[in-house]
């Protein structure tokens, strides 16, 4: 596989170049980049406030994968959420994810003290669990966290 290369969007994402990504996604029964789309293009969310960040994983320039970071709209201050991961079903398997998560956890760190995260996919829960983020059961907004300021004193 080609070196992949990490972006952080800084202006304006280009919806178009997402299309192979979210059929994807879609094709796989997920919803969660259709909604990246939607809110992206109605202005609810660009992950563009104080805080926040979206990262885009490209290989030979074709976007393989993303992942979002925003202000956690349910827990207050100090609480940032994951958003929005997917990695392209033919690019898994090769450290995307991971350096993806990896890229949101250490902009987290500058902002938040804790990251919390939903998800009701097993894969992608035990995903998480190997990067050192804690299962919640039973939590209504959230499935996951992890504390920052731990993974700040491991940097």
């Amino acid at each position: 596989m080609e070196p992949i290369q990490l972006e952080k969007v800084q202006e304006r994402l280009d919806l178009e170049e997402l299309n192979e990504l979210v059929t994807g996604s879609v094709r796989e029964g997920f919803r969660h980049l259709t909604r990246l789309v939607e809110d992206y293009h109605a202005g609810s969310n660009r992950f563009d406030q104080t805080g926040e960040a979206l990262f885009l994983c490209r290989v030979e320039d074709k976007i393989v994968g993303i992942c979002g970071l925003n202000r956690d709209p349910y827990y207050g201050e100090g609480v940032g959420r994951v958003r929005r991961l997917y990695v392209h079903r033919a690019y898994r398997r090769h450290g995307i994810g991971h350096t993806l998560t990896k890229e949101v956890l250490n902009e987290a760190a500058k902002h938040y003290n804790r990251l919390v995260l939903w998800t009701d996919n097993p894969a992608a829960a035990a995903f998480y669990v190997l990067l050192g983020f804690t299962e919640k059961t039973g939590g209504k907004f959230m499935t996951h966290f992890l504390d920052l300021n731990t993974f700040k004193s491991m940097q």
